[in-house]
This record gives structure tokens, C-alpha cells and sequence, in this order.
């Protein structure tokens, strides 16, 4: 027990068990890295040596089988007695670094989410008559065996494809082809683990922006400070504009493309796209093939991934802020001044678990300046 958090190791090849005790006591931290750009993955840093005669040949954990590639590895937190699960993932790199010094020697883990094992192998495959709601659900369905369970969310413009003019083909992984449907609106792919040990949620949509946000990040508001650091940073020349003309392939005509806004949820006053409207950078369509709907839908897609040009970076401690901070949710900023407080999406979270403290690292973002909101989750 640490302070009120526990952390719970399953691991092995098949079915993750409790990894054994001996295992646990070399255990020296746990970092977990969450975000909406890219693959999660986790790092696993153990203890070793050959101090014994039994490890005369090698180090002990270099023979354990649990510690192996391809191995499922699952963390579980229980903080204030409310078990957690914080990642399922898969064993990807197992570095060892010998030490002349005792004790100094490690063996380090290194896996990502179960997502890796859609990114095995490229194949060649159709799917017609199949709009890319469809595949994505089929191919999320395909990996039951890692607990997947398919959240997948149709896009505003669908054109499902007419097999006399055209069937999609894929020619990629199943990952990188989820990844590009999910780019061409502006959407995102990623697996949350949980919500129940050996189950993931397979999430294909746009970025969560509306829903009840988590418990705010209190800056320097005294004894109910939660935030040890924190910063901010305005980037004004993020924020694109698209325009440009599109040949509709069902109709052979010529129609102008523009975008003006952004369809996503605001979640500041004073958005950077709206205040800075003449000096935001403008873009081009260049595109062919498409039909008007996938054509608009592409554009405005490049426009609402662009918005978000406030970014702030911090650092809180788990026990005081008393939960687990979730990536792609809503979260609220309080004591930063009018500017900066307000809600906020949570774009990455680092987990640190050591042998006394747990420290979580994050990044927020949202388009602009000033709180929509008077108040936020205390």
C-alpha cells in the first residue's frame, strides 16, 4: 500500500495473471503515457542483479517467462479503495542494463496498447458497398480476443460507396487504415483500457468535447492547490482556414470550397480563429475523386483539427488531487485567471507510480482565451 494507492501487475502470454511477489518487490516504477495522437505505451522498470547463488547464470528476471515480448501486461490503481484499470497493453522491448555497482542494475519493460496488434501486418483488402462507419466497426470487431469493444461514431457527411463507381481499398494495416478514415474528418482512433480488467473501448470519433468534466485543476488557490506546475503557451498561427474549388465526380461540376468556423463545441470565450480572422493561415483543397459532401467534409475536418492554439503543460500529484486524470475528457482549470481558467480538453497524461509518489504529467488544449464557464468541478 503507498500512501493510499496500490498498484496490481497482471501479466502473461495468454491470459494475464498477479505477477508473483518477487516480481512486484523488484518493481521500481510505472510510467504510463495516454494521448489522442498516437499510440499509448507504458514503461515497466525492475531491479536486478545476480547477487545469489541461484543467479549465478543470469539475472533472476531475465529467466521469468512472464517478462517476455508479445506478453499482455495489465495495470490496475486502486486509489481511496476504488480499483482503476490504467492500462492493458502488450509487450513490444525488454532492454537490460548491467551495473558494476549493487543494486543498480535494471531490466526495463516497454509495451504499448493493445492497438500494436493491429499494426502486424499490411494487407490488401476490399470492402464494397461498406461506408467507413462500417469498417471501421468491422475491423475493431475483428480483435474480440483483446476485449475490444467498438465505440465508433458516423461522421456528419457519409457517402457510402456504389460498387459500379468505386470500392474502398485498403492497402495498409488495420490501424494506419482506421487511422487515415479517421483523419479525413477530423476524427481520432485510440483504445481506452477498461472499463473492467481485460476489456478496452475502442473509440473512433471526434474528440470528446462536450460531457460532465473531471475534477478541476486548482492553481494556487491555497490549501486546495493541486497542481504543483503549470504553464501555458498561445499559438496564434495554428488555426487554418481551407478553400478551394472541387470537381464533384457524380455530377463533373465545378463547385467552390470554404471554410469559416469550427463545428466543434467551443470551449473558450475568445476563440484564436475568431479573433485573429484576417491573419489566419489559409490552406488550399487538393483533392480529386471526391464527391461534394466528402470534399466539404475533408475541408472543414482540416479546419476544426487546426483550432486548438492554447496548449498548457503542468504536473499534479495524484494523492492530492485524489483521482486518476483521464486523457481525451474535459477537464476544469480554476485559480489561472479569467484567460486561462474555464474548461479544457485533456489532450495527454503521463502516470509516474514510484515506491513514494505518483506524479502525473498533462496537457491540455482548447482554441482560445477566457472561461465560457463561471465555475468549474471543484
Amino acid at each position: 500500500m503507498l500512501f493510499g494507492i496500490h498498484l496490481t501487475l497482471l501479466i502473461g502470454p495468454t491470459v494475464a495473471v498477479p505477477a508473483p511477489p518477487f516480481v512486484m518487490e523488484a518493481l521500481q516504477s510505472a510510467e504510463v503515457r495516454f494521448g489522442d495522437d498516437g499510440q499509448s505505451g507504458f514503461e515497466l522498470v525492475f531491479q536486478t542483479g545476480r547477487g545469489s547463488p541461484l543467479a549465478a547464470l543470469d539475472s533472476p528476471l531475465l529467466t521469468v517467462p512472464l517478462l517476455k515480448p508479445f506478453n499482455r501486461v495489465i495495470l490496475i490503481v486502486t486509489l481511496s479503495a476504488t480499483p482503476r484499470v490504467l492500462f492493458d497493453g502488450i509487450i513490444a522491448d525488454v532492454q537490460f542494463n548491467p551495473s558494476a555497482e549493487p543494486g543498480r542494475s535494471t531490466l526495463t519493460v516497454i509495451g504499448e496498447d493493445v492497438s500494436v496488434m493491429m499494426d502486424r501486418e499490411e494487407k490488401s483488402v476490399e470492402h464494397p458497398a461498406q461506408d467507413e462507419t462500417i469498417i471501421a466497426l468491422k475491423i475493431i470487431l475483428s480483435y474480440a480476443q483483446y476485449g475490444l469493444i467498438p465505440m465508433v461514431i458516423p461522421p456528419l457527411a457519409i457517402d457510402p460507396p456504389i460498387p459500379i463507381e468505386r470500392i474502398p481499398v485498403q492497402q495498409e494495416t488495420d490501424l494506419q487504415y482506421l487511422k487515415r478514415m479517421a483523419g479525413r474528418h477530423g476524427y481520432v482512433f485510440y483504445i481506452i483500457p477498461g472499463p473492467v480488467p481485460f476489456t478496452n473501448t475502442a473509440y473512433w470519433g471526434p474528440p470528446i468535447r462536450l460531457g460532465v468534466p473531471q475534477r478541476a485543476l486548482s492553481v494556487d488557490v491555497g490549501g486546495e492547490t493541486n497542481v504543483s506546475r503549470i504553464g501555458f503557451r498561445f499559438n496564434s498561427l495554428q488555426p487554418t482556414l481551407v478553400s478551394g474549388q472541387l470537381q464533384d465526380r457524380t455530377t463533373n461540376q465545378t463547385l467552390p470550397v470554404q471554410t469559416f468556423a469550427s463545428l466543434r463545441p467551443p470551449l473558450a470565450a475568445f476563440p484564436a480563429w475568431l479573433v485573429n480572422l484576417p491573419n489566419l493561415r489559409r490552406t488550399q483543397l487538393r483533392a480529386s475523386g471526391l464527391s461534394a459532401p466528402q470534399g466539404f467534409a475533408r475541408a472543414q475536418a482540416t479546419t476544426d483539427a487546426s483550432i486548438d492554439a492554447v496548449e498548457a503543460n503542468g504536473e499534479l500529484d495524484a494523492l492530492r488531487y485524489g483521482d486518476l486524470l483521464s486523457p481525451r475528457a474535459l477537464v476544469g482549470v480554476r485559480g489561472a485567471g479569467y484567460s486561462h481558467d474555464g474548461l479544457w480538453y485533456v489532450k495527454r497524461v503521463t502516470h509516474l507510480v514510484q515506491k513514494e509518489t505518483y506524479t502525473q504529467q498533462f496537457t491540455l488544449t482548447r482554441e482560445g482565451l477566457g472561461s465560457t464557464t463561471p465555475v468549474v468541478v471543484p
